[in-house]
C-alpha cells in the first residue's frame, strides 16, 4: 500500500503565509518609506491638522473674491483634507477586508487538514478491510 501523501496546497499556503509576513514588514528603504508616510497621512489626525492649515488661509481667500474662494476649496481644502480622509476610509475598509480574507484563509485551512485527515483515515480503512478479507479467504480456504 502506498503511503499518504499530503494535498499540494498544504507546501503552497505555507509557503504563501510566509510571503505574507515578509510583505507586512517591507525590507527596501523606499518601501519602507512610503508605508510609514503613509500611515501619518491616512489619519484622522493628519486631517484634522491638514484642515486647520488650511483654515489659515480661508480669511484671504473670502477677501480675494468668489474664483479665489472656489480655488482655495478645490485646490486647498477638499484636496488637503480630503486626501487624509479617503486615506482613512481606505485602511478601514482595506482592514474589514484583510478580516474576512483571514476568516476564508483559515476556513479553507481548515477544510484542507479535515480532507487531509480523511485521506488517512480511507487508507487505513482500506488497509484493514484487506486484512479481513485475507483472513476471511483465508479461514474458507481451510
Amino acid at each position: 500500500m502506498p503511503d499518504h501523501v499530503a494535498h499540494p496546497h498544504i507546501e503552497k499556503r505555507k509557503r504563501f503565509v510566509e510571503k505574507r509576513k515578509e510583505r507586512k514588514n517591507p525590507t527596501n528603504f523606499n518601501s519602507w518609506l512610503a508605508v510609514k508616510i503613509t500611515s501619518v497621512v491616512g489619519t484622522m489626525w493628519c486631517a484634522y491638522a491638514f484642515a486647520l492649515l488650511a483654515l489659515i488661509s480661508f480669511p484671504q481667500a473670502i477677501h480675494s473674491g468668489t474664483s479665489a474662494l472656489i480655488a482655495w476649496i478645490a485646490q486647498t481644502f477638499l484636496q488637503l483634507v480630503l486626501l487624509s480622509i479617503i486615506m482613512v476610509g481606505q485602511k478601514v475598509a482595506a482592514e474589514a477586508s484583510d478580516q474576512q480574507l483571514e476568516q476564508t484563509y483559515l476556513d479553507a485551512e481548515a477544510l484542507l487538514q479535515i480532507s487531509d485527515t480523511m485521506h488517512k483515515l480511507l487508507k487505513q480503512n482500506t488497509a484493514l478491510t484487506e486484512e479481513i478479507n485475507l483472513l476471511i479467504c483465508h479461514s474458507d480456504k481451510k
